[in-house]
């Protein structure tokens, strides 16, 4: 099973990862923000990832990594 982390104090919310993610399972959580005041991305349902890194080329801040 893939696992996918965002460095989330470095996300500036820009949502670029979201369409690039085949199983969209990527989102922003508008109920949180980071220390700059942005909303951040994250993974909705972790098992349905399958480590594709697509997310991890769009970003481009890096915040994003993916794990198999």
């Amino acid at each position: 099973m893939a696992k996918v982390t965002f460095n989330t104090e470095r996300c500036k919310g820009c949502g670029l990862c979201i369409p690039v993610c085949p199983k969209q399972i990527i989102s922003l959580d508008t109920s949180a923000f980071n220390a700059k005041g942005y909303h951040v991305a994250g993974v909705k349902e972790m098992d349905k990832c399958i480590g594709c890194a697509s997310c991890a080329r769009m970003c481009p801040d890096v915040v994003i990594t993916v794990e198999k």
